[in-house]
């Protein structure tokens, strides 16, 4: 099993930046990936970035490529998600999710939150115009 804890989350006027932090436990995290997915209210939720935790390889969704940055810390066993230039349209609660690659597996698919067993609580963001 893996927690994860979210934190970090607020209300900023457009233009302003927000980090957002993941708190992961229960297991290491050396074969997973580490995504961060946000769901509005009526739509579905949506692939927003994503780290391997092992190379650091990072995956972005194109409405956040440029504005957003995935990092992981591997001694604290954190995740962050550095939000810039947000705008009300990033409005959402954000989740931490984590998925596990079995030794052997080729295919990755790290937008679907279908691949992900493991999610946080989620944390409110709230972006003004």
């Amino acid at each position: 099993q893996v927690q994860l804890v979210e934190s970090g989350g607020g209300l900023v006027q457009a233009g302003g930046s927000l980090t957002l932090s993941c708190a992961a436990s229960g297991r290491t995290l050396s074969r997973y990936y580490m995504g961060w997915f946000r769901q509005a209210p009526g739509k579905e939720r949506e692939f927003v970035a994503a780290i391997s935790w092992n190379t650091a390889s990072t995956y972005y969704a194109n409405s956040v490529k440029g504005r957003f940055t995935i990092s992981r810390d591997v001694a604290k066993n954190m995740v962050y998600l550095q939000m810039n230039s947000l705008k009300p349209e990033d409005t959402a609660v954000y989740y931490c999710a984590a998925q596990y690659v079995e030794e052997g597996r080729t295919v990755i698919v790290v937008t679907s939150p279908i691949g992900y067993a493991y999610w946080g609580q989620g944390t409110q963001v709230t972006v003004s115009s």
